[in-house]
């Protein structure tokens, strides 16, 4: 069965109550719920992480070494922080990084992202359906259908 770490950032864990109408009503717990169902589906298992600590995210990141691939939503931390970079860029596991808003349409600072260079791929402006791209496009990878 194929491995997928689903990590998320700051704030991630008010999603439902914090800003609904950029993040939507659903809680962070209702999107990994949708997650885990559709991975079920498709063959795969997810495990789930949320920190708002960034050296807690480093560790779920180089803990995730041997997945089949990473689901990764740093949030803030996508714009600054160096460590979550090398992370992501320390692993063999592919990764995915999401936002649910689109980060190039909000404050200049948001648009740029120290992540997405070494991820196999970003998504943005998806809101919860995001995750859920991001896991089609990780099965799809490890079948040989994408880079």
């Amino acid at each position: 069965m194929k491995k997928i770490a689903v990590i998320n950032g700051p704030n991630m864990n008010l999603l439902g109550r914090r800003e609904p109408d950029r993040y939507g009503s659903l809680t962070l717990e209702a999107i990994n719920a949708r997650i885990e169902a559709e991975a079920a589906a498709l063959g795969a298992e997810c495990e789930f992480f949320q920190s708002n600590l960034e050296g807690e995210i480093v560790t779920a990141i180089q803990g995730a070494w041997d997945a089949d691939g990473v689901i990764l939503n740093a949030a803030a931390y996508t714009h600054y922080s160096v460590a979550i970079r090398d992370a992501v860029a320390a692993i063999a596991a592919p990764v995915v990084e999401v936002h649910m808003s689109n980060v190039h349409a909000r404050e200049g600072f948001r648009r740029r992202s120290l992540i997405a260079p070494v991820c196999a791929g970003s998504i943005s402006g998806f809101g919860a359906a995001g995750y859920s791209l991001a896991l089609l496009a990780l099965l799809k990878c490890h079948a040989g259908e994408g880079p």
